[in-house]
């Protein structure tokens, strides 16, 4: 397999097959709108989806995290879920349910669970440039299973991302000898890991089933598990005796107004009102311009942390950033140049 094969089997995706899921939109996105509407989508995208970061950090502050993400999956997956079968869009059957148990596992238990988890320990804004750089592991493993050489740009825009990083965490090096900035680290580290695993199981293994419809499953699915096991976590630790029984999960009575506002922000903004907005841009937008998301998503992030948790903005955190987006913009140009391939969402923007 050539270097370009496999990242196309990783990028590539049927434009048409997107274009068909427009029936599905619940206010008919699926109508020709004009420019200057796509362009407002695209920015509410940019926005809700960077600000997800903040809302995930405020929840945390009062519940455990996987609890709230698993309650959060879990609503946004029955919304999804509900609104396919009112479509009459019929159910997986057999084998097609292996690809959605997996990346359940992938996608949400691991990288969105892990990812929520992680915001508890460090700044959000840090949180969303980690999660940013996702596409330079898939260039990584390219590495590995290619024996083509590197594309020019593509080595280039990896060096450059990886140096922003290295930038950013110059500050940060004596964050590294407190045991919860390292642990939240390496929480979002997994959990750009396991997105670029699903990435690649993706496209080679879940063609063959709705992916919007999936991901309702997907959500529904981890939501029950993680839900279930931080419930059991939380009675196992409780009985033990221990002050702090809350570790993984308190009673639903006791959730504070701030962790539901948060998962109800992160469902009806983050999940639902986004894609509604991003499936619009997608289909009256170019690609390149639609998937320009990604690299704000971070700088929304970034600077709403500054305002609303007062995370300092110091010149290593821009300078980093500008630069690891950099790296990964063009990481992205290298391979998207020799394909036709329509951006999807990312894990935090489902």
């Amino acid at each position: 397999m050539n270097f370009f094969d496999f990242h196309k089997t990783i990028l590539q995706s049927s434009a048409d097959s997107l274009k068909k899921l427009s029936v599905f939109n619940p206010l008919t996105i699926h109508k020709k709108g004009t420019r200057a509407k796509a362009l407002f989508a695209l920015a509410l995208v940019c926005f809700f989806w960077g600000t997800t970061w903040i809302a995930s950090k405020e929840g945390v502050r009062y519940m455990p995290a996987l609890q709230l993400a698993g309650i959060r999956q879990l609503i946004a997956g029955t919304l999804y879920v509900a609104f396919f079968l009112y479509k009459k869009v019929p159910l997986p059957k057999g084998k097609e349910w292996i690809p959605i148990l997996v990346l359940s596992f992938l996608n949400f238990i691991m990288s969105n669970g892990l990812s929520t988890w992680g915001v508890k320990y460090i700044s959000a804004g840090l949180g969303s440039i980690m999660g940013a750089i996702f596409p330079l592991w898939l260039v990584i493993i390219g590495l590995f299973i290619s024996k083509e050489k590197l594309p020019r740009k593509a080595l280039i825009g990896l060096l450059l991302g990886f140096g922003g990083v290295c930038i950013i965490f110059r500050e940060h090096l004596r964050d590294f000898l407190i045991p919860d900035f390292r642990f939240g680290i390496l929480l979002s580290l997994i959990a750009t890991w396991t997105w670029a695993f699903a990435t690649l199981y993706t496209k080679k293994q879940a063609v063959n089933f709705n992916p919007y419809f999936s991901l309702g499953l997907q959500m529904i699915i981890s939501g029950i598990i993680l839900t279930a096991v931080t419930g059991i976590g939380g009675a196992v630790y409780g009985d033990a005796g221990n002050l702090h029984a809350n570790k993984y999960s308190i009673p639903l009575t006791e959730i504070p107004w701030q962790s539901w506002a948060a998962i109800g922000y992160l469902v009806i903004f983050g999940s639902l009102l986004a894609f509604v907005c991003y499936l619009y841009a997608l289909q009256n937008l170019p690609t390149e311009q639609a998937s320009i998301y990604a690299y704000i998503n971070p700088m929304v992030a970034v600077m709403f942390g500054s305002l609303v948790f007062n995370e300092r903005i110091t010149p290593y955190i821009i300078i980093g950033g500008l630069v690891t987006l950099l790296g990964v913009y063009l990481v992205n140009k290298a391979f998207k140049s020799n394909l036709t391939a329509p951006e999807q969402p990312e894990a935090e923007g489902v």
